[in-house]
């Protein structure tokens, strides 16, 4: 039986986390190493300046006192007795594409594992109302999981999946979008009368790549992107060589 860890960075108790350990269920021995409380926006991070603690809340799964990405890291290294076949972070109250691929604690943990040569999946639900039904992403993550373990990924690619609230039932390959959102910062003031943030998001659909994840979600369809870790743009280390007698030491 392949051994599964599951993760996410809602929070172990998130609904979505549930869902996914529910559909997992029969595929293999599922672990759940997962932060106690939600993490989102964690991207990659770690915790450094303090130690991290973790709690075993029942048998194979523990709650961490950090981030998805110190999850990971204690998982591997410290909490499982085996090694996991692949790791599947998710399922994210809200979708994971485009630019917020950098910011996701649900993409940082599978890029994790990922790094650390595991295959790995981050699924999301796109939809950020509280009625979301985690239902149809939690069985086709078990589909894909199944896929993953019969024939494996590439190395140094994880695999992102995003479904909408509303599914036609397709699945496309899309690429990563680009920024199709404007940031707006809300102004707010606390009781001492101090200035405080609010970061929001807004959208902006008219000008959406059709190959994309946005794209395919706007249209009913899940998204599968497969993201790669090395970030070296090849054809610059040609391009720019020119630079290299201007900025070598005399």
């Amino acid at each position: 039986m392949p051994n599964i860890l599951i993760t996410n960075d809602d929070g172990i108790h998130a609904p979505g986390l549930r869902a996914l350990v529910d559909a997992l269920a029969g595929l293999g021995t599922l672990s759940v190493v997962a932060p106690l409380t939600e993490q989102s926006g964690k991207a990659q991070s770690l915790t450094l300046k303090r130690p991290i603690y973790v709690e075993q809340l029942a048998e194979r799964e523990w709650g961490v006192e950090g981030t998805p990405t110190d999850g990971m890291i204690l998982a591997l290294h410290r909490l499982l007795p085996e090694r996991p076949d692949i790791v599947v972070s998710g399922i994210n109250f809200g979708g994971n594409m485009g630019e917020n691929v950098y910011y996701s604690g649900t993409v940082g943990a599978a890029m994790e594992a990922t790094i650390n040569s595991i295959p790995a999946i981050a699924a999301s639900v796109a939809w950020k109302k509280p009625d979301v039904d985690y239902s149809g992403a939690a069985q086709l993550t078990r589909k894909l999981v199944r896929l993953a373990l019969a024939e494996g990924l590439p190395q140094g690619v994880l695999l992102n999946l995003n479904v909408p609230q509303t599914w036609t039932g397709e699945v496309r390959m899309t690429r990563q979008s680009r920024k199709i959102t404007r940031n707006n910062l809300e102004e707010t003031r606390d009781a001492q009368g101090r200035a405080e943030y609010w970061l929001k998001e807004q959208f902006v659909r008219d000008d959406v790549a059709p190959e994309t994840d946005f794209a395919a979600i706007f249209n009913g369809a899940a998204s599968l992107t497969p993201l790669v870790l090395d970030r070296t743009h090849e054809q610059s280390l040609n391009h720019l060589s020119h630079w290299l007698a201007t900025l070598s030491k005399k």
